[in-house]
């Protein structure tokens, strides 16, 4: 999808009409490949079957598709990233030091990699239409998410066992698929279950300065951090932003020339007023 030649043009109602036109066999097809959902009434209004369509790719479990379908929903979900609209690192102002801060749906940026709040499982979101990051990103990736998560994750549990998780703070890298961005970054953040604690402190640091080695390891010059931890995981907003962007800061300290570019990618606007102190 980022080599795609198209993306940095402006969406035209021809290609608004592509997508639509790519909807309706989709959602057919995923409903045929569900099994049990296939006699499912389809919606006949586009924003009734593009529910359904990420609501049978949320509950979907890591199995091959059909060749011909998953070109079909390739061309689905390009055609969406191209609606809804792709952001460059040249869209982005610098703040300092190249950190930048940019409020919005991650899955539109086009960086090297962008950084997913999973959970342990690292397998996705499965609640239908849920929208946390995790739900949005595979969403968006396609099935093939999932599906090289799922890879991963069975190559582990022969190696460790197969009661394996994922533990925080340890990231996982695959490719992006139809997202904009090349590589997805998986990272399982602290549950703050009562109070907050200083190791619980000390693991969403880990978890930035983890990410940023794993950039440098595998040359990823560019990345967007979420929020990782809060909302669902209960870590404070306001505690984890300082935290994020002193760990950020340092890591690029000890490590100058490494990244081009660390964006904070946050939704909220309280987070957004947060991260703006911190980055004065």
């Amino acid at each position: 999808m980022g080599s795609d030649a198209r993306a940095s043009e402006p969406f035209s109602k021809e290609r608004f009409m592509e997508s639509k036109d790519q909807l309706l066999p989709l959602v057919e097809a995923f409903k045929a490949d569900s099994g049990a959902y296939a006699h499912l009434e389809t919606p006949g209004d586009v924003a009734g079957q593009r529910r359904l369509l990420r609501s049978l790719m949320n509950i979907r479990m890591p199995a091959p598709l059909p060749a011909e379908v998953l070109l079909s929903q390739d061309a689905y979900l390009q055609a969406r990233a191209r609606e809804k609209g792709i952001v460059t690192l040249n869209d982005l102002p610098v703040l300092h030091d190249g950190l930048s801060l940019w409020q919005g749906d991650i899955t539109r940026l086009a960086v090297d990699a962008i950084v997913n709040a999973a959970n342990s499982q690292m397998l996705g979101c499965f609640v239908p239409m849920h929208t946390c990051i995790d739900n949005c990103i595979h969403t968006f990736a396609g099935v093939q998410l999932r599906a090289a998560c799922h890879r991963q994750m069975t190559a582990l549990r022969r190696k460790y066992g197969p009661g394996y998780e994922q533990p925080t703070a340890v990231p996982l890298l695959t490719d992006a698929y139809n997202l904009p961005a090349k590589k997805v970054i998986h990272i399982v953040g602290p549950i703050v279950e009562g109070a907050l604690t200083e190791a619980l402190a000390q693991d969403l640091a880990a978890c930035y300065r983890n990410t940023l080695d794993l950039c440098r390891e595998n040359g990823l010059r560019s990345v967007a951090f979420c929020c990782i931890s809060t909302g669902v995981f209960r870590f404070p907003n306001q505690r984890a932003a300082e935290i994020a962007v002193r760990e950020v800061e340092s890591w690029m300290r000890l490590h100058p020339g490494v990244m081009d570019r660390v964006i904070f990618n946050v939704f909220k606007d309280e987070d957004k007023e947060y991260y703006e102190r911190e980055l004065q």
